[in-house]
């Protein structure tokens, strides 16, 4: 491994070395088009006593909330993701939450750890950009250096325990042409959200404007454009609101967990 003065652009990086800048605060922003062909995920943190109900809701929602990896409690450790993940210390911003009101945005939370957390990955859509990207769909976010769109809709999620709310979705837009073939390329990834969940109109699942969005960046859809929405892994904060747990730790939208695997690892066909 290069050491951390060699590497000028994390985007350059190994998992490992964007992991160790990352760990270092050298870099605190989102994670789009960071170790391109390494599965990224989306992070909730709960008590124990929270756990079980939302495992449950994760199983009753696997298009929002496909689970990659759970760790035991107290274990900051994910050796099925990468050997050295330190789930304190790996992820870019996290956010801390107390009785569903956000109440901070760190870039560490080794001082908040306990032994009774317990760590749930979920996949993200950044995992199936670079799919798109390879068969020749040109994403609008990541050539401008964005952060995606990403909507609360009112299509609502299947409740667990305390655990429910709206599904929230990311966009991208694209031509027609290239949204047929995005809708097969991403039907192979099941693990990071798979086929989209809506095309077109987006008043028919509750979004207003979509120069409007309600996390990440604004991205214009242009004249003969469709706006195509896929299931979006902050769906569970909005379900952690609406809960109301004690305490709980997310990533920031956007800024996420990058791990050794491999796209093409999850692909199921």
């Amino acid at each position: 491994m290069h050491p951390l003065s060699d590497i000028c652009d994390i985007h350059d990086a190994t998992p490992a070395q964007a992991r160790a800048l990352i760990r270092a605060g050298r870099w605190t922003q989102h994670t789009s088009g960071i170790a391109e062909r390494h599965v990224q995920g989306n992070l909730v943190i709960l008590p124990k006593r929270w756990a079980d109900d939302f495992l449950l809701y994760c199983q009753r929602n696997p298009k929002p909330c496909p689970l990659l990896a759970v760790s035991e409690p107290g274990v900051h450790a994910l050796p099925k993701l990468g050997a050295d993940i330190d789930i304190r210390r790996d992820v870019p911003r996290y956010r801390v939450w107390r009785d569903g009101e956000l109440v901070d945005e760190p870039t560490d939370i080794s001082e908040l750890w306990r032994d009774d957390l317990v760590s749930f990955v979920l996949g993200c859509s950044f995992s199936f950009e670079q799919a798109l990207r390879d068969e020749g769909i040109r994403l609008r976010h990541v050539e401008q250096g964005r952060n995606v769109a990403m909507f609360r809709t009112s299509v609502a999620t299947e409740p667990a325990g305390p655990f429910a709310g709206p599904l929230v979705v990311t966009m991208r837009p694209l031509a027609p042409s290239a949204a047929i073939r995005a809708v097969q390329i991403t039907s192979r990834f099941p693990d990071v959200h798979g086929a989209p969940v809506h095309l077109g109109d987006p008043a028919q699942i509750g979004i207003r404007d979509l120069m409007r969005p309600d996390y990440g960046d604004a991205v214009e859809v242009l004249p003969g454009e469709l706006p195509v929405f896929w299931a979006c892994g902050v769906t569970p904060q909005a379900a952690i609101a609406q809960a109301k747990p004690d305490f709980c730790i997310t990533h920031a939208p956007g800024a996420m967990l990058i791990t050794d695997l491999l796209n093409h690892q999850l692909a199921s066909f």
